[in-house]
C-alpha cells in the first residue's frame, strides 16, 4: 500500500511564481495493482500517467466535496476514460461523493445587495448530477466516439454513487453542516474499505474526509476542512494523515488592506473554512497519527519554509510532499516514531 500525491496546489486558481508546478489536487491510494482516486483537481490526467498508473486499474473515484478545484477535471477522466476503460464496460468505475445539497448557502452577511444565484433550475447538483451534466456538455464529442468509432459511453463505464449520511447524524447542510459523529463505511471492496466523515468547510455542505483501511495499513485524507474533531475521529491511530495546509500570513497579505465586500467576505472564508500548519499538526497529534503530510497547499507557490517548520513540532513523521512523490505504508508502533 502506498500514496502517490499526483496534485498538491489547493486553490480554484494556477498559482504565479509556482516554481515546483504543483497540479491541482488529487491523491491516488495504490493498494496491490489496484488504485484509487481521490479528487480531481487540474491536471489530474496528465498526473496519473506521470505516477505510471494505467486507468484500467482504477478501483474508484472518490470526491470530497464539490468545490470546484476538486473536480475541475472530472471531465475530462469522464470524457477521456471513454479511451482507457473500454473493458470497464460490464464493471464501471465506481464515482463516490457528496449528493445534493439540498439549499442553497447563506449569504455572507458582507453583502450589500442580494446576489444572484447561477443555474436556479438546479444549482446545487450532486456528484450524479454533475456526472450527467457533463455527459451532455460533451454530447456532440461523445456521440461521435460511440457511433462512429463504437465505444462505449461514459454512462456505461461509471457508476456514480452518492454518499447517503447518517439519518440519525443530525446533519443540515445551513443550520448543523458539521454534527458530531463516527466515521461511516461508505465502500468496500477486496482490497480496502473506504469509511468519510463530515468535516467543516463553510459554506459548502456536505464536505467529506476519507479514510482507507487495507490488510496493509491506513490512509487518512482530510479534503477542505478547519480544525474539527470528527477529523480526529476519522485519523484515529492511522498511518498516514494526508491534511489541506494554508498559510495564514498570505491570506493577510492578500486581504487584509482590502475594504470591498468581495476582499472581506474572502478572507472571512479561508479562516472559516481552512486549516493552518499548526492546526494539521494539532489534529494529526490528537488523532495519534504516525504520519502526517501536508498537502492542498495554500498558495501552492509558498516557499518551502512556511511549511516545512512543522518538522519541529509534530512528534511523528512530517513529509510536505511534492507532485509525485510516492509515500509508503507501514505500521511501525507509535513510540518508535517518537523516539
Amino acid at each position: 500500500m502506498k500514496v502517490i500525491t499526483l496534485g498538491t496546489a489547493g486553490g480554484p486558481r494556477w498559482w504565479k511564481g509556482d516554481l515546483k508546478d504543483r497540479a491541482g489536487i488529487s491523491t491516488a491510494v495504490v493498494v496491490g495493482d489496484r488504485f484509487y482516486l481521490i479528487d480531481a483537481g487540474h491536471g489530474v490526467g496528465r498526473r496519473v500517467r506521470q505516477a505510471g498508473l494505467d486507468l484500467g486499474d482504477l478501483g474508484g473515484v472518490f470526491i470530497t466535496h464539490l468545490h470546484s478545484d476538486h473536480t475541475i477535471d472530472l471531465p475530462s477522466l469522464v470524457v477521456f476514460g471513454m479511451h482507457e476503460l473500454q473493458q470497464r464496460v460490464d464493471t464501471p468505475v465506481p464515482l463516490v461523493g457528496p449528493g445534493q445539497r439540498g439549499a442553497l448557502p447563506p449569504i455572507s452577511t458582507r453583502a450589500k445587495s442580494t446576489p444572484k444565484p447561477v443555474a436556479p433550475t438546479n444549482p446545487t447538483p450532486g456528484v450524479a448530477s454533475m456526472f450527467k451534466s457533463i455527459v451532455e456538455a460533451f454530447a456532440t464529442d461523445i456521440n461521435d466516439r460511440v457511433l462512429d468509432s463504437l465505444r462505449p459511453s461514459p454512462e456505461l463505464l461509471f457508476d456514480p454513487r452518492e454518499i447517503e449520511i447518517p439519518e440519525d447524524s443530525g446533519y443540515h447542510p445551513n443550520d448543523h453542516p458539521t454534527p458530531d459523529m463516527e466515521p461511516f463505511v461508505i465502500f468496500t471492496d477486496d482490497l480496502v474499505t473506504v469509511s468519510a466523515i463530515l468535516v467543516e468547510h463553510p459554506p459548502i455542505a456536505p464536505a467529506f474526509a476519507f479514510r482507507f483501511d487495507s490488510e496493509y495499513g491506513s490512509v487518512t485524507v482530510s479534503g477542505d476542512t478547519c480544525e474539527t474533531a470528527n477529523m480526529v475521529r476519522l485519523a484515529r491511530e492511522t498511518d498516514l494523515l494526508l491534511h489541506e495546509a494554508i498559510d495564514f500570513s498570505w491570506v493577510e497579505d492578500k486581504y487584509s488592506h482590502r475594504t470591498d465586500d468581495e476582499g472581506i467576505a474572502s478572507r472571512d472564508h479561508h479562516y472559516k473554512s481552512h486549516t493552518s500548519v499548526d492546526g494539521a499538526i494539532r489534529i494529526a497529534d490528537e488523532a495519534g497519527a504516525r504520519t502526517l503530510a501536508l498537502h492542498h497547499l495554500v498558495p501552492g507557490s509558498a516557499d518551502e519554509s512556511v511549511w516545512s517548520r512543522g518538522s519541529e513540532q509534530f512528534p511523528g513523521t512530517f513529509l510536505v510532499p511534492e507532485d509525485l512523490d510516492s509515500l509508503s505504508i507501514s505500521t511501525p508502533t507509535r513510540a518508535t516514531l517518537r523516539s
